[in-house]
């Protein structure tokens, strides 16, 4: 009889490490296919004629998708280090694609193509070009732009104001900030206006305070017949970056000069963002966590938790036994932040012989 029930202690044993090793090969896969840079609403578009190849038409989708993902995570001045990269190059990063609404009009085939690069590839690639990406992160801030007229000596807050009709009517589908101007207020505008000679100085907190946001650039723009100069006051993630942009020989009247002046700011604001939430790759903390294994629960938790941290280069399970799993984790900055993400996301950490273990 002792011989049975050892043998059927052994065998529940058995079971569960099937059911575990299981259970750790479910979510090594999920893992992998979560790790990705995904590129959407790609319009590729070709001449259907005798010599037409469509794969030389997705080629020239994935360039575009490589590029703008590059728009997405670089700032510009790194975007511009990256000049030559062959197509083979950015296939061998590419893990899957998606061609939809295909269609041949008056003999042109046009199509959306949707591309998944592997994250993993591409951040070791930017590591090779010496570019630290960052963490593509959408945000809503409140954009101020004031015109103020030297030769007239007046200012636009809304009306005659070329930056407030037309800051958002051009967005490209990588730009990370999305503006929000102010609404159309009379007081507003007479609290500036009253504040002509010391514009730059003005407390503009009672404004802001009537948007639920905290992030906020100001904008303001002094124009006259021979220059354009624009100073900015960005204040993102609670830091306060001044910046001065000066343009001669442009007429904001003209389209073209216009759009030129609205790109180049816009490329400047993006680029302070992706400064604020920069992976510094060279940093490879290696850190080893222990998690009750029993609990399945937090198991699921924990590992859909470190799959969506940007700043987790890679992570994999070291051992594990019926007590406890353990993983190891390559974190690319310091141990303080990596308490305050997972603090941030419930759990609670303490230390045992350098390993993490969630309580």
């Amino acid at each position: 009889m002792q011989i049975i029930n050892k043998l059927f202690r052994l065998e529940k044993v058995y079971i569960f490490f099937i059911s575990f090793l299981l259970f750790i090969i479910i979510f090594s896969t999920t893992f992998l296919q979560a790790n990705t840079f995904k590129v959407t609403d790609i319009q590729i578009s070709s001449p259907f004629e005798l010599n037409f190849k469509k794969n030389s038409v997705i080629d020239d989708g994935f360039r575009t998708s490589f590029s703008n993902l590059l728009s997405m995570i670089t700032t510009s001045g790194d975007k511009n280090k990256i000049q030559k990269i062959s197509i083979k190059e950015i296939k061998s990063m590419i893990d899957s694609f998606t061609i939809s609404n295909e269609k041949f009009v008056k003999n042109e085939y046009s199509a959306k193509l949707e591309t998944t690069f592997n994250k993993k590839k591409v951040l070791i690639f930017l590591e090779r070009k010496g570019v630290f990406p960052s963490i593509p992160i959408k945000n809503k801030v409140l954009l101020v732009p004031i015109i103020v007229d030297t030769e007239t000596d007046n200012i636009y807050l809304f009306n005659n104001n070329i930056f407030y009709e037309k800051w958002n009517e051009i967005q490209k589908n990588y730009q990370l900030l999305e503006y929000l101007l102010p609404n159309e207020d009379i007081e507003d505008l007479n609290n500036i206006q009253k504040e002509f000679n010391s514009i730059e100085t003005y407390d503009f907190s009672n404004l802001v305070k009537k948007y639920d946001l905290k992030d906020y650039i100001i904008v303001i723009i002094y124009k006259n017949n021979q220059e354009i100069k624009i100073l900015s006051k960005i204040n993102l993630n609670d830091s306060l970056k001044i910046n001065n942009k000066k343009f001669v020989k442009l007429n904001l009247d003209n389209d073209e000069d216009f759009y030129k002046v609205l790109q180049s700011l816009k490329i400047i604001y993006e680029d302070e963002w992706k400064k604020n939430n920069e992976i510094n790759t060279s940093i490879k903390l290696p850190l080893t966590i222990s998690v009750d294994s029993k609990d399945y629960e937090k198991i699921l938790k924990l590992e859909n938790t470190l799959n969506n941290f940007d700043l987790i280069s890679e992570f994999y399970i070291l051992k594990f036994d019926s007590q406890s799993i353990q993983y190891k984790i390559i974190y690319n900055g310091s141990p303080k932040t990596f308490l305050n993400d997972m603090s941030n996301k419930d759990f609670d950490l303490v230390t045992e012989n350098n390993i993490w273990r969630i309580k």
